[in-house]
């Protein structure tokens, strides 16, 4: 079975996919890879799911 993780529907897409992917390969700050993580979800079919997951950690901290 094939599982599409991005959904790339226009040019701006794959173009934020394709700055995403270049950034993972610099050495980034715990924040910046952080922040890389979550623009890529949002090019996911599900992205949803990963924001609940990063405001799930964050509720958990800050209770």
């Amino acid at each position: 079975m094939l599982m599409i993780r991005y959904v790339l529907k226009t040019e701006r897409d794959v173009e934020i996919l394709s700055k995403c992917r270049k950034l993972e390969r610099a050495k980034l700050s715990k924040e910046d890879r952080e922040s890389v993580r979550l623009i890529k979800s949002q090019l996911e079919n599900d992205w949803r799911k990963p924001l609940i997951k990063k405001l799930d950690i964050i509720v958990k901290k800050y209770s």
